[in-house]
């Protein structure tokens, strides 16, 4: 159907320049004065306000942006935030040069309109009721859509009572003990791979082996515990899909699926779609599970709906309100929420609408029923697969209370990454921050009208009714916490003016860092420092009896109360009726974690002026980014982070798969299981764990190679700019720009942008674009000509296959930094053979995401001379390997982009 382009001025901007298109569609290049004058004079339309107002040097510029009436028309629908995204979303022809792009957004904005006049529209339902809504906080888009949006002769039910409720469903049964047939597991994997696909023997023979963790345990505490590293293209998801699907077909039972990153949990869940064809048996069998900070919380939404919100953020809470009609789980972050919508309103993002907090009232709040996280924990006492992270799983394990144990099963992929997780997810903080949360959690936010009933006290308000002794313990805890940080600490920090025994243990911490740190990089530099823990000053250790003895106030009748609610559940009085059960069920589960947290910093405490704990790392530390502080205090983490796993995690199971493509770091000793030991934590098991490697089926030495550029000095940024900007060129795009620094990021993308996209090929960055990671990926991925510059969470969090990412170029070698904990592991595991194993495994991980498929070809280049020849094993055998100055590199990729062109399967033949 012929579409007729709106008559409404439209606007483009990107590196190359600005164009305008007038309501007639003719458009011209214009300079940034009068483009800015046009503007500010008329709504013009726009794709993404806040990356055009970046371009243009107008922050705060507003308009008519597609995305937003995208997102109102279209909520849980997936889109590239870019003219030839949106064009592919709606079926339109992508504009085919900068200059179409204006005209085109005319374009596309009369399909959205005409799609809203569609009875079909599969959205309508609520529309109407949320655009009067967004008509009163004066949305731009308003008074077009009301053209095209006439009254439901029916009246739309509010949003609150469209959501469906979840119902109590009785504990799954204990699994069978089962013995699993190798020829059963080889038919299922057949069928999964699909008819007529070739048999890759690699695959088969993961499959038998990951077999192993569903045999029955011979004894208590002793998983069968697998420890496997496939090689990149073996397919080990649907390898170890095969076997865990059997078991839970003979047994009853269900598995867990760990990851590391949101990317490969929705990987993850679009493969068991080949286990379950059927999108409804899919929901009911396969569930991912995040923390609760990752999904929207209906009372937060509701508040933001009735007056919490205002201006911008207020049209932000009714476009979340559109989605969450839609959404499959109500997952914010890296679920079906486009994850630039909330970009789009720059200072008002979506935050304050999940429950960053701890706020939650369980039982207490109006939508209890309908909420997504308690549907998603209830959905996942039921499914065969749980998809989940490793910080949930690992919370999961170590305190049942916090939403249950885990499945008796549980598979680690993306295993390399365990030991960061556990690093973080089993340390102690007693910081500012950290403290402002626990004083939060007890009294509820402050300054806000609502705060009164997102309290411990609110939370629990039948027991403070019928129950005396929980009662004075609630009364207790309150008034210990009242002495705990509140808002504008480190402002009193800062004027040398604290409040309170804990501000005071901040203060003397933060004077003990600023007289004995030395920062690496230099004095100034405005990032964080440290000192160790040892020899404290007198201040500090005076300070920290004050704050032990504050904290100990606030302990005790937290530890009371919770003893008292485990009294009403074991013999529940008459008032304790089911929601009142909820209620206190979600306080326990809550409350354990604030005992354990506060426990942790008492521990931390008795070490000032104390022995040391070899388990243990101490440190002091003040947190500043860009010279800017926005934290101060004492950390503890565990000197092998892999310890306290293995022994809260690994020890329940029945059995444990924990894989990767890069668990050996390309080590060479005992073939590098010992190094795999230690960062999984198998070596603390007291039987042997089982170990299973089979390479990767790619031809490296045909389809990929390293080049090591030898004439960059360190430190020269225009050259480092320089050399980036020409192998980007060369590769003609799809390039991959990795940093360990934000600051030489920038750098470099403020230098080469401009000149970039006037060849055609745009780039994006992390830190520098106002996107989030997620969408700069799928940007990236779409456009076989873009390039994203990064940092390390673009290192191995990026699954791109194919001609989009043909090139890596990594600043330099990614040394560890060199922080007081990684000192003492360094001195702990090896001194430089340490630091060796953790170099080896991020550039085996960088690598890892140039060759994803039998055709991709790729090269990986390093702008640095000092790379270490003992390091080259990272990289898989037969991999050429090449040191060349940046002339020669050039020439390489240059002739690889060339070949590229010539045939649609890019074959290099190495010279």
């Amino acid at each position: 159907m012929a579409l007729n382009p709106l008559p409404l001025p439209a606007i483009h901007a990107s590196h190359v320049g600005i164009w305008l298109a007038d309501g007639d569609g003719r458009a011209q290049r214009v300079g940034r004065g009068e483009a800015m004058a046009a503007v500010a004079g008329t709504p013009h339309l726009l794709l993404g306000a806040t990356l055009t107002g970046d371009r243009l040097g107008y922050p705060e510029l507003s308009g008519l942006d597609l995305l937003e009436l995208f997102a109102f028309l279209f909520p849980a629908r997936f889109a590239v935030p870019t003219p030839a995204g949106i064009a592919r979303a709606l079926g339109l022809e992508a504009p085919t040069d900068e200059a179409a792009i204006a005209p085109f957004l005319r374009v596309a904005t009369a399909a959205m309109l005409d799609a809203a006049n569609d009875p079909a529209w599969p959205e309508r339902e609520g529309a109407w009721h949320s655009l009067q809504a967004l008509a009163r906080q004066r949305w731009a888009w308003a008074p077009l859509l009301q053209q095209h949006l006439p009254r439901a002769e029916q009246s739309d039910r509010w949003l609150f009572a469209r959501l469906p409720e979840w119902e109590e469903v009785s504990p799954r049964p204990q699994p069978r003990q089962v013995a699993l047939a190798p020829d059963a597991i080889a038919e299922r994997l057949d069928r999964l791979t699909g008819d007529g696909a070739e048999r890759r023997p690699g695959q088969q023979d993961y499959a038998r082996a990951a077999a192993a963790m569903f045999e029955p345990r011979a004894r208590k505490d002793a998983p069968q515990m697998l420890v496997a590293e496939a090689g990149t293209g073996i397919g080990k998801t649907l390898g170890y899909l095969a076997p865990a699907k059997q078991w839970i077909d003979q047994s009853g039972g269900s598995v867990c699926i760990s990851t590391f990153t949101k990317a490969l949990q929705r990987q993850l869940a679009r493969e068991t779609e080949r286990l379950y064809p059927d999108a409804a048996t899919h929901r009911e069998k396969v569930v991912v599970r995040k923390g609760r900070e990752n999904y929207l919380c209906l009372l937060n939404l509701e508040d933001a709906l009735q007056g919490g919100f205002s201006g911008r953020a207020a049209i932000l809470a009714q476009l979340v309100a559109r989605w969450a009609s839609y959404t499959r789980d109500g997952d914010m972050v890296g679920g079906d929420l486009p994850g630039w919508l909330p970009a789009l309103f720059r200072r008002n993002g979506t935050t304050a609408l999940t429950d960053r907090r701890g706020e939650c009232i369980y039982a207490g709040c109006p939508h209890f029923r309908k909420c997504f996280i308690e549907r998603s924990a209830r959905a996942a006492q039921q499914a065969d697969f749980v998809i989940a992270n490793h910080a949930l799983t690992m919370v999961q394990a170590a305190r049942p209370r916090d939403g249950g144990a885990p499945a008796t099963r549980l598979i680690f992929d993306e295993g390399h990454h365990l030991w960061d997780a556990a690093d973080s997810m089993f340390a102690a903080a007693l910081t500012g921050q950290e403290a402002v949360e626990i004083r939060r959690w007890v009294l509820g936010p402050e300054g806000k009208s609502r705060g009164r009933r997102r309290g411990l006290a609110a939370r629990l308000a039948d027991v403070a009714s019928y129950d005396e002794a929980g009662n004075k313990a609630i009364d207790a805890a309150i008034a210990a916490a009242g002495e705990f940080p509140g808002e504008g600490w480190l402002a009193r920090l800062n004027e040398n003016a604290p409040w309170g025994a804990i501000e005071r243990l901040l203060a003397a911490a933060r004077a003990m860092v600023y007289a004995r740190a030395v920062d690496p990089r230099g004095a100034d530099s405005g990032y964080g420092l440290e000192t160790e823990l040892a020899d404290p000053e007198p201040a500090l250790v005076e300070a920290a009896g004050g704050a032990s003895d504050a904290i100990e106030a606030l302990l005790r009748p937290l530890m009371a109360l919770g003893k008292r609610l485990d009294a009403l559940v074991e013999d529940p009085p008459d008032w304790l009726d089911g929601q009142t059960r909820a209620r206190v069920d979600g306080a326990r589960a809550s409350l354990g974690t604030r005992i354990d947290t506060l426990g942790g910093w008492l521990s931390l405490l008795g070490r000032v002026g104390g022995p040391a704990d070899p388990a243990f790392v101490d440190w002091l530390a003040v947190d500043r980014f860009d010279g800017r502080e926005y934290d101060a205090g004492l950390h503890r983490h565990w000197l092998d982070p892999a310890y306290p796993v293995a022994e809260a995690v690994y020890r329940p199971a029945h059995g444990v798969l924990v894989t990767s493509a890069t668990l050996r770091s390309g080590a060479r000793d005992d073939d590098g299981w010992t190094e795999a030991d230690i960062r999984t934590g198998a070596r603390h098991l007291d039987g042997a764990a089982r170990h299973f490697a089979v390479a990767s089926p790619f031809d490296y030495a045909r389809q990929a190679e390293v080049l090591i550029v030898t004439d960059i000095a360190r430190g020269d940024l225009p050259a480092l700019a320089g050399a980036y900007s020409r192998l980007i060129e060369a590769s003609g795009g799809g390039a991959l720009g990795l940093f360990s620094a934000i600051r030489r990021l920038r750098f470099v993308h403020a230098r080469i942008a401009d000149r970039l996209a006037r060849a055609g090929l745009p780039l994006f960055a992390q830190h520098v674009d106002p996107l989030d990671t997620g969408t700069l990926v799928d940007i990236f991925r779409a456009d076989p000509h873009a390039s994203l510059l990064g940092t390390d969470a673009l290192r191995d969090g990026v699954d791109v296959p194919g001609d989009s990412l043909r090139l890596v170029v990594m600043e330099g070698v990614p040394w560890p930094r060199p922080t007081i904990l990684h000192a003492a592991r360094r001195a702990a595991q090896g001194g430089s053979a340490y630091d060796d194993s953790v170099i080896r495994a991020r550039l085996g991980q960088a690598f890892g995401r140039l060759i994803r498929r039998a055709d991709d070809f790729g090269q990986f280049v390093m702008l640095s001379a000092s790379v270490p020849s003992r390091l080259l094993s990272a990289f898989p055998p037969g991999t050429p390997i090449r040191r060349l100055p940046l002339d020669e590199a050039v020439n390489h990729v240059a002739a690889a982009n060339v070949e590229r062109r010539k045939s649609a399967y890019p074959a290099f033949s190495p010279s």
